[in-house]
């Protein structure tokens, strides 16, 4: 092999840079005069052909740092006939014998298609919201729980010394992982999954019997996906209807509703506090980094064992590999079993 390309694709997540470091190093262990270069901002920097030349200095202590040292972008080289001949004529025009994908479901998905049409291309699983298929964890989603838990944390204060409810959105379209982690980590007395539908009248008859029984304040962690049934219509809040090159609309805004659903229900003052992007962002765990590391080195393995169309994954302790095709297959949600155990104890 004379170059090999890696990408990081999606929304940014910690312990990416520890995934380019692993795979890095352990390629260059074995081929030592390999060229190894980062595709900028995912697969917009394969259709557009703009890359760095990664050298020893660029990766020694990425691993430390969250975010990705070759940026990302939601770019789709599947969204038309026009961008998928694009896709592979930069393929063939960078003279690439193997690329490494590092995302979640879309670029997960677009790396799938590109090794379904005769590519050498592996992949890492990369998502905060920890919903991708066939492995038990992704790296990012311990980082974002620990964010989200300190957040709870700090928000439990501020609500009990003015006796309000507080309303705390977490990350989470399809999947309730961080928000079920990271409230009943940090005790919310009522934790919203988009895998349940809710109704809001329940909600705010719970925060009224809290209040009658003497409880000071209620804090609520919702996520952004979670679904409430409002007389017999279940929908998503969007912040607005606009979707992206993977067809995704941009939610948001539902901890802002139900905080003045509550208040006009319950007349108990309420407020809410957005996470968003502060869930990303910072220094991986050391769970991440470690997890990360892994994933590189072994995702390397696979270029080195020309294992195409295949992704590492953590099982149990084991890293594995796994098929690109059956990682997008569906998104991993939050079995009901451990919903319903967590939440026994609310």
């Amino acid at each position: 092999m004379k170059k090999i390309g890696i990408l990081t694709g999606g929304g940014d997540a910690p312990g990416l840079n520890g995934v380019i470091k692993g795979a890095y190093l352990r390629i260059k262990r074995d081929l030592p005069n390999v060229e190894m270069i980062g595709l900028l901002e995912g697969w917009k920097g394969l259709l557009e052909k703009k890359y760095i030349v990664l050298k020893d200095e660029d990766v020694k202590e990425i691993h430390k740092e969250g975010g990705t040292i070759l940026g990302s972008s939601r770019t789709n080289p599947y969204k038309s006939e026009e961008t998928i001949k694009k896709a592979h004529q930069s393929f063939k025009e960078l003279g690439l014998d193997a690329l490494i994908a590092v995302g979640g479901e879309d670029t997960l998905g677009a790396a799938n298609k590109l090794a379904k049409d005769g590519f050498p291309v592996v992949g890492a699983p990369k998502t905060i919201d920890n919903d991708l298929n066939v492995t038990d964890y992704t790296f990012g989603f311990d980082t974002a729980v620990n964010i989200a838990m300190e957040a709870i944390d700090r928000l439990h204060t501020t609500a009990k010394s003015h006796r309000r409810v507080m309303v705390v959105e977490i990350m989470g379209r399809h999947a309730g992982w961080i928000t079920l982690w990271a409230g009943t980590a940090g005790g919310a007395h009522i934790i919203l999954l988009p895998e349940e539908t809710t109704k809001l009248t329940d909600i705010a008859e719970f925060v009224k019997k809290r209040k009658e029984k003497g409880e000071l304040y209620t804090l609520i962690a919702v996520s952004e996906g979670a679904i409430f049934d409002t007389g017999g219509v279940s929908n998503f809040v969007f912040e607005d209807a606009k979707v992206d090159e993977f067809g995704h609309v941009r939610l948001g805004g539902i901890a802002k509703q139900l905080a003045k659903y509550i208040e006009e229900v319950t007349g108990i003052e309420s407020r809410y506090v957005v996470l968003g992007h502060i869930q990303r962002g910072g220094s991986p765990t050391a769970f991440d980094r470690v997890l990360s590391l892994r994933f590189g080195i072994n995702v390397g393995e696979l270029v080195l064992r020309k294992e195409w169309g295949k992704m590492v994954a953590l099982r149990g302790t084991e890293i594995v590999a796994v098929s690109l095709e059956e990682a997008v297959q569906e998104l991993k949600t939050v079995p009901h079993k451990i919903i319903n155990e967590l939440k026994s104890i609310l």
